[in-house]
Formats: structure tokens, C-alpha cells, sequence
């Protein structure tokens, strides 16, 4: 876990998904940095409240609140961002990273597992970047907490640019979501808005604990990792913070792939 400092102090962070998983790690992580945290959920209030508590009575961590919100739902996304401003005052920092999948191949896909992937996972995440760009544009620069106007970090995947058979509905809103997040750099870049994308490989959370919780799964996931480790939710949580923060002002429209090196493709080490 990352050292406690005070780089986001007096800023607010809202992560959606953020009861497990990653999410957490996130929600943790920036609350270490000083931010104040809202822990969005849509199930499982009390481990919500149990994460924003944890973050709350830490000494060294900003005040947390948990806030439940179907990010698919555009009436709950503004909820949510209401009720989180008129707690906290205003939003600096919103992490779009609630996901799900729903797997089948592609010619025995049902109709409502592709729209509830891409209802999550795609336009959850433009609702809340766009509701966070209405809010920063609305309040204006706070010169004194941040140099950038405001700050989006979409969760994405290492599947935005590595194809998954029988994952397709999956695969397809990560490669857009490439795009959104880059269409909102350029657009709003001149607004001090910095927009950039996090790409996790394979992270242990309990979402894939198939592919880790056994040393057959884990071995032959180990093919596809060149250093040969699978990544913890922190690893995410420390990059979260780190693009969070004015130590990464210079970054924006990018994806950061935190993968163990997935995306350089082990299986041509030798030629393919």
C-alpha cells in the first residue's frame, strides 16, 4: 500500500464500482492522498459504508461517504454527483471504473447481454464524465488545490487493444472507450481538464478469481505475462493517485497499461 501524503487534499474524488475489486483500491488509494472520497455502489451497501468508514478514520485520509447509483441510469448519475456536491462542496476528480461482464460467444449472445455490458461499461462512463465536465466548467479553477480544472481516469482494459473471442460486448466498450476518453482530452484540454485511461491486465480480484485461485489457472495465465506475476488492485490504485495528482499536470489524453507487459504480445517471444 502506498505511504500516506496530501497531494489531493482538500479535492473530492468520486469512483464508481468502487465496494470491490479495484474500485476499492482506487477509492483507498486517493483517500491516502488526501482526497475525499465518494464509494459508489449499486449492491452490497454495507461493504460501501465498511470502505468509505475505513477511509474516513484514518488520520491521514480525507472524509469518504458511500453513495449507491446505477451509473447506467442518467437520473442516478446526477444524484449522485448532486448529492456528492452538496456534501463536499464540489467534484475535482471522477474515476468512471464500474464494469461487468456478460460472456457468450459471440452467435449465442442474447441481445440483453451485449446492451447490459454497454449500458455499464460504455455509457455509465459517459455519464459520469460528462456530468464531472458540467460541474468543472460550472465551478471553475481552484488555483490553490490543482493546477487542471478538473480530472476524469477512465477504467479501461488491456482488451481495448488485444481481441477476447467469446468476450466481445466486453472488448468492444473498451476500445471506445479509448476514444471517448480521448475525444474529451482534446475537446476540453484547452480547459485545463485533464482526461486519461488506465488499461489493467490481469489484476486479482474476484471477478477472475478462476484464473488465479489455482496453480494450473495461474501457470498458464503466466504465459501471457512476460514478468510473470499477476497484478494487485493497488497497482492500479497507486497510478490512479499518481494521475490524480499535479505530478502528472503534462499527462493527458492517454492510456496507461498496467499489465506486467500483457500488451507485448509473449506469445512472439520466439516468433510467434
Amino acid at each position: 500500500m502506498q505511504k500516506p501524503n496530501k497531494r489531493l487534499r482538500n479535492q473530492t474524488a468520486i469512483i464508481t464500482g468502487a465496494n470491490s475489486g479495484i474500485g476499492e483500491a482506487i477509492a483507498l488509494a486517493l483517500g491516502l492522498d488526501g482526497a475525499n472520497v465518494v464509494v459508489n455502489y449499486i449492491d452490497k451497501p454495507d461493504v460501501a459504508e465498511e470502505i468509505a468508514h475505513k477511509i474516513s478514520i484514518h488520520d491521514k485520509c480525507g472524509d469518504a461517504i458511500a453513495i449507491q447509483c446505477d451509473v447506467s441510469k442518467e437520473d442516478q448519475v446526477q444524484a449522485m454527483f448532486q448529492k456528492t456536491i452538496s456534501h463536499f462542496g464540489t467534484v475535482d476528480i471522477c474515476v468512471p471504473n464500474a464494469g461487468v461482464q456478460q460472456d457468450a460467444r459471440l452467435h449465442e449472445m442474447k441481445l440483453e447481454q451485449w446492451q447490459r455490458v454497454l449500458d455499464i461499461n460504455l455509457t455509465g462512463q459517459f455519464l459520469c464524465a460528462r456530468a464531472a465536465l458540467q460541474e468543472f466548467l460550472r465551478r471553475g479553477m481552484r488555483p490553490d488545490v490543482s493546477s487542471a480544472l478538473g480530472k476524469i481516469i477512465h477504467i479501461s482494459s488491456v482488451h481495448q487493444v488485444i481481441p477476447w473471442a467469446g468476450h466481445a460486448n466486453y472488448a468492444a466498450t473498451k476500445g471506445a472507450i479509448n476514444m471517448l476518453m480521448q475525444s474529451i482530452a482534446q475537446g476540453y484540454a484547452p480547459h485545463k481538464v485533464r482526461c486519461n485511461s488506465i488499461a489493467p491486465g490481469a489484476i486479482k480480484t474476484p471477478i477472475n478469481k478462476p484464473a488465479w485461485d489455482n496453480e494450473a489457472s495461474l501457470n498458464k495465465l503466466m504465459e501471457l505475462i512476460p514478468y510473470k506475476r499477476i497484478g494487485e488492485t493497488e497497482d492500479i490504485g497507486s497510478v490512479a493517485a499518481w494521475l490524480a495528482s499535479d505530478e502528472s499536470d503534462y499527462v493527458n489524453g492517454t492510456t496507461i497499461f498496467v499489465d506486467g507487459g500483457m500488451t507485448c504480445y509473449p506469445g512472439f517471444t520466439e516468433n510467434g
